[in-house]
């Protein structure tokens, strides 16, 4: 079949397109930008790329309409703006009337189970998508997920951060909320397996792992799955506002999503039951086996999607890479530095390693000093890491930046600063004429802007001479 896959740059979305492809299937992603895709999609016959944003009524025409299936994987959890309910409103409903003038046979949404009288506005939303999405002109499948737990999933990695770096916790009261962790694969099956399924047609499923467990069994059982000893306290007098800080100091998320997951943890989740499971023949994995299986996969350096990677984890960059490819000259402060270089290829492979647990370098320890002051002053830090240890993709997170290009062939990296500054910052690294080219630019903002530059001129100094330095000599 011919199968339409929006959100395909999300944590969903770069999963199932593999499985998908190896189903034999025609894959057409449905992307706001093309530099974001994976670079494997424009060597695969069976994946066509097309840019579609479906707030821009413009850009739908990209959709073919020879299309027998398409999932609808659109939604955000960061995203806090006043306007947030409108906008998947429109975005729903563009979606929808772009189908209808396709072959489309079939939609396969992934909502959140929302079986509580009183939901958060996340899940409130998705309940509203459900309803918008309907249609005369196609079959609509819903699938309504709990907690889905996999590597790189934002719940896993916040449940990470919490038991490995607090032996103790005093946790709010949400910790006892009970829910129903399903695994990634388990959500990649039932979505797989109802395509073109029409015994799953204008039917609506909860789908969810086989245990009724709290937040806090969570958090104890994937420390038992670590070997580690973990003691939790729970107290009632945590404000939302509290317990947002509390997440976003400890665990490597944004405030923005640390207060979007408060707001959806006090609100109980359980599925209700239906014959799903045995009707795509799917036997979901316990929450044991999925935190097992999701080390195994970070262990491989596997991890094929992240939610760190999200465009919105920061709130700083747009949507589009495209705009900030093209690094500004006027109005602008830079740092240039070149040296030869023995071995190009060792040197990229630095360069693809940098950041995460490999560090900078030089003056890693200044970075992270950076790392904590940006983090005081609500930005992100340097706790989102990055997804894999040795490739980069635009789109991807590293740290405080966003990789806006990234390609060996070319031999260049670009990198966006995603930190707290009063302006924009760029840092490039590009082998020309065997030489190792390293550009920082600054954009500053008004006066404070260029304070800020010559307040870190001396560091810069030190750092990026001994970075490009250690980049080049291939022996360390």
């Amino acid at each position: 079949m011919k199968i339409l896959v929006t959100g395909a740059t999300g944590y969903i979305g770069k999963r199932i397109v593999p499985f998908l492809v190896n189903e034999g299937h025609q894959v057409v992603c449905a992307v706001r930008d093309k530099l974001r895709a994976e670079k494997s999609y424009f060597e695969e016959e069976l994946i066509d790329v097309v840019e579609v944003d479906f707030l821009k009524p413009e850009t739908l025409h990209n959709i073919p309409k020879d299309i027998d299936i398409a999932y609808y994987l659109i939604h955000s959890m960061s995203n806090t703006s006043k306007d947030f309910k409108s906008l998947e409103e429109r975005c729903a409903v563009n979606f929808k009337e772009a189908l209808e003038f396709t072959d489309v046979k079939q939609v396969i949404y992934l909502s959140g189970i929302t079986n509580e009288d009183k939901l958060s506005k996340h899940l409130q939303s998705r309940k509203n998508v459900e309803e918008l999405l309907e249609s005369s002109n196609y079959a609509l499948t819903i699938f309504k997920a709990g907690i889905i737990v996999g590597s790189g999933s934002s719940s896993f990695e916040i449940i990470r951060d919490l038991v490995e770096k607090l032996p103790v916790m005093i946790a709010p009261k949400w910790l006892n909320t009970k829910t129903q962790p399903l695994a990634v694969r388990d959500v990649l099956a039932f979505l797989t397996r109802a395509a073109g399924n029409e015994a799953v047609y204008n039917k609506s499923y909860d789908v969810f792992g086989p245990e009724v467990l709290t937040y806090k069994q969570m958090l104890l059982q994937f420390a038992e799955v670590r070997g580690l000893k973990r003691y939790i306290r729970t107290v009632p007098v945590m404000t939302p506002k509290l317990s947002s800080y509390w997440l976003y100091f400890v665990t490597s998320t944004s405030y923005k999503l640390a207060t979007s997951l408060v707001d959806s943890m006090g609100v109980q989740i359980i599925g209700k039951a239906s014959d799903i499971n045995s009707l795509l023949d799917v036997n979901p994995l316990t929450y044991k086996e999925a935190v097992a299986l999701a080390f195994e996969k970070i262990e491989q350096n596997s991890i094929i999607s992240s939610w760190k990677d999200s465009m919105v984890s920061s709130g700083r960059l747009g949507k589009q890479l495209h705009k900030y490819v093209n690094v500004p000259k006027y109005g602008c402060f830079t740092d240039y530095k070149e040296r030869p270089i023995t071995d190009a290829q060792k040197t990229i492979d630095k360069i693809w390693a940098i950041g995460g647990t490999t560090g900078w370098y030089y003056g890693t320890f200044l970075w992270r000093i950076r790392g904590y002051i940006d983090k005081l002053v609500g930005g992100i830090g340097l706790r989102r890491g990055r997804t894999s240890l040795t490739e980069l993709d635009a789109g991807d997170a590293l740290d405080f930046w966003r990789v806006i290009f990234a390609d060996k062939d070319q031999q260049k990296l670009l990198l966006y600063a995603e930190m707290r500054l009063p302006g924009e910052a760029w840092l490039e690294f590009k082998i020309e004429d065997n030489l190792l080219k390293q550009t920082a630019t600054f954009r500053p903002r008004g006066l404070w802007g260029r304070l800020y530059w010559y307040t870190v001129l001396p560091f810069h100094g030190l750092i990026f001479n001994g970075m490009i330095n250690k980049l080049v000599d291939v022996q360390s």
